[in-house]
């Protein structure tokens, strides 16, 4: 395996990137862990201070940024700059109100003592990204971590050598210590090897379920704390609307997000038989109507899939869905290179396989029900439990749904809604803990107890 870009979009290779020889990963690893002192004897300010700075270096570069992020996943370049955009927030909320969440806690010790709990680094950490937001999901990731004093080996996509590599240089340039951040060109199957260093204290993973399995099994047997953030089928249940432009917006939205590469994006659209007809009619007509093509267009909707076996696999997922019973309502299910167009599939059987899977691209699947249950119980109906959305008019029906929603995150009346101070995670085989808000900083602390005699009890200093 190599780290190369490959332009989906036009089809240009980059030059490739060898992975790291054992040396080269030995000296990598070292590194991190002898960060370890360097990056904590910063003060807290400090570390905040140049992630302000790393928050800064990505808004000044966001053109050429987002440009990488074309190259290297076909991402429509607005949607690119957008991706930015979020990270330069997520930077600088961590550089200016996450230093508050890695305070002491005092605890009322009911042995008359001094009770203090104090967030301590863990020590150097192992993410391994995913290619779809090769910046957003970096930054998720590192900016906490850093922050609480954590090193990280930084493991990406293997087509996304050149955002990471800007990162690495960001961060660098921001005052961060030699080896606080590395980026890893390592190929999968030696991953176990760095997550059984004992010198590599987490592991964070963003990817695939099969993937989530073999890493938090390894993570399991090395005995490591881990997040893992997963895929998701989410729903998208209209019971209700007062604007009915706007929920289909909405839907449009979050389905065709990163060209419908977004594991959080809406994917079964759940409606009652109240609004279906309506919001069908026009949620299938904003779909066909949404722009294909080349990512640097202006206007353009959906750009490529990542790659060419991407766009394939999808193609054979439309033609199993169809041959399982589907019906296929707007799009043909065939591929055009990387490209794949909007599809809408209907008539799922419950319970059926396509019912059960990810479609990780631009195509929607349609189920009709006619009553809050059977609505809330199609939507847990699945292996996953990552996001979900309601629009209902009813406030308190919002609250009873969302109390019965087996997900880990639900949001009402919206889409597109993340911000820097929200939790994002899920459950079921979605994967557990949390990234970003104050969630983010604590999965990889040691929360250690101070027990002491309280100040009057101490002798006196003669």
């Amino acid at each position: 395996m190599v780290y190369q870009v490959v332009n989906p979009a036009t089809g240009e290779v980059g030059e490739p990137l060898p992975p790291l020889g054992d040396a080269e990963l030995e000296a990598t690893i070292a590194r991190a862990d002898a960060a370890r002192a360097s990056l904590g004897a910063l003060s807290l300010e400090e570390r905040s201070a140049m992630l302000r700075r790393a928050a800064d270096l990505h808004e000044e570069r966001a053109e050429e940024l987002a440009e990488i992020i074309v190259r290297e996943m076909g991402k429509p370049m607005w949607q690119a700059r957008g991706e930015i955009g979020f990270v330069v927030l997520i930077y600088r909320y961590y550089g200016e109100e996450g230093a508050q969440y890695l305070a002491d806690e005092i605890i009322d010790s009911k042995r008359g003592r001094t009770a203090i709990v104090r967030p301590t680094p863990l020590g150097a950490l192992l993410g391994i990204m995913p290619w779809n937001f090769p910046f957003y999901q970096i930054a998720r990731f590192v900016a906490p971590n850093l922050l609480a004093g954590n090193t990280v080996l930084l493991k990406p996509a293997s087509q996304c050598p050149e955002s990471s590599a800007a990162i690495g240089e960001i961060l660098r340039e921001a005052g961060f210590p030699e080896g606080a951040y590395q980026n890893l060109f390592v190929e999968s199957a030696r991953i176990e090897r760095v997550i059984a260093d004992p010198r590599v204290r987490g592991v964070s993973l963003t990817g695939s379920e099969a993937a989530g399995r073999a890493v938090g099994a390894l993570a399991g047997k090395h005995l490591k704390p881990v997040v893992l953030e997963l895929g998701g089928s989410d729903p998208f249940i209209v019971l209700s609307v007062d604007d009915m432009d706007a929920a289909v917006t909405a839907a449009l939205n979050s389905r065709l997000h990163n060209s419908g590469q977004a594991c959080n994006g809406a994917k079964r659209f759940i409606v009652h038989d109240d609004v279906y007809d309506a919001f069908r009619e026009a949620f299938v007509a904003a779909l066909a109507a949404a722009p294909v093509g080349d990512p640097l267009a202006d206007g353009v909707r959906v750009g490529p899939m990542s790659s060419v076996a991407a766009a394939a696999e999808l193609e054979q997922q439309v033609g199993r869905a169809v041959a399982d019973g589907a019906a296929l309502v707007l799009g043909d299910g065939t591929a055009d290179g990387a490209y794949f167009g909007t599809t809408v599939l209907e008539e799922i059987a419950v319970g059926s396989p396509t019912s059960q899977v990810e479609f990780f691209g631009p195509v929607a699947q349609f189920y009709r029900v006619s009553s809050e249950d059977e609505a809330v119980a199609l939507a847990n109906d699945i292996p996953f439990g990552l996001g979900s959305y309601l629009f209902t008019t009813d406030r308190e029906q919002a609250f009873r749904v969302a109390d019965r929603l087996d997900t880990g995150m639900v949001y009402v009346n919206e889409s597109l809604a993340d911000s820097p101070e929200l939790p994002f995670g899920g459950t079921k085989a979605s994967g557990f803990g949390r990234e970003l808000g104050r969630y983010a900083i604590s999965e990889f602390l040691n929360q250690k107890l101070i027990h002491l005699p309280s100040e009057a009890d101490w002798p006196v200093a003669k």
